[in-house]
């Protein structure tokens, strides 16, 4: 089932449920897709694309989340990570940092990479092969580490 498919009949449960977080959530995937798959290029959103877009989409709100509370406003918070909840069950599962660390520790014994300065094609191939198993923000956190 296409995630297009998966979003309407998740926008229908959450309509009958009165759900309005997740309703809310939802048509925020909904409309990013349209905007994605009208943006011109003609061609159809791959899963990668998908995966990016959701991974887009729970960043700006994890960010907002940390605004909010930084500036003491739990209150306008506690919807963005609710909706981050939402937008989270249709991302694949996350690796932890255990399980990154390792991949990433694999790339560099093969690359023979040493030093920051191979920092750039650790990092292109790690976030290739990890795909939207895990944030680029974990990898290049990781990556310094092992090289430095």
């Amino acid at each position: 089932m296409s995630l297009q498919a998966q979003i309407m009949d998740e926008i229908k449960t959450a309509m009958k449920a009165k759900d309005t977080v997740a309703l809310e959530s939802l048509r925020a995937i909904k409309s990013e897709l349209l905007l994605a798959a009208t943006s011109g290029s003609g061609e159809a959103l791959s899963a990668d694309d998908e995966i990016k877009l959701l991974q887009r989409l729970v960043k700006t709100r994890k960010e907002s989340a940390r605004i909010f509370t930084e500036q003491n406003r739990p209150d306008l918070a506690e919807p963005e990570l609710a909706q981050v909840a939402v937008i989270e069950k249709f991302l694949p599962a996350q690796l932890s940092e255990e399980e990154v660390e390792a991949v990433v520790a694999k790339i560099i014994a093969e690359t023979g990479a040493s030093g920051i300065a191979s920092m750039g094609k650790v990092m292109g191939l790690a976030s290739a092969q990890l795909g939207g198993t895990a944030e680029g923000k974990t990898i290049s956190t990781i990556v310094k580490k092992l090289l430095s």
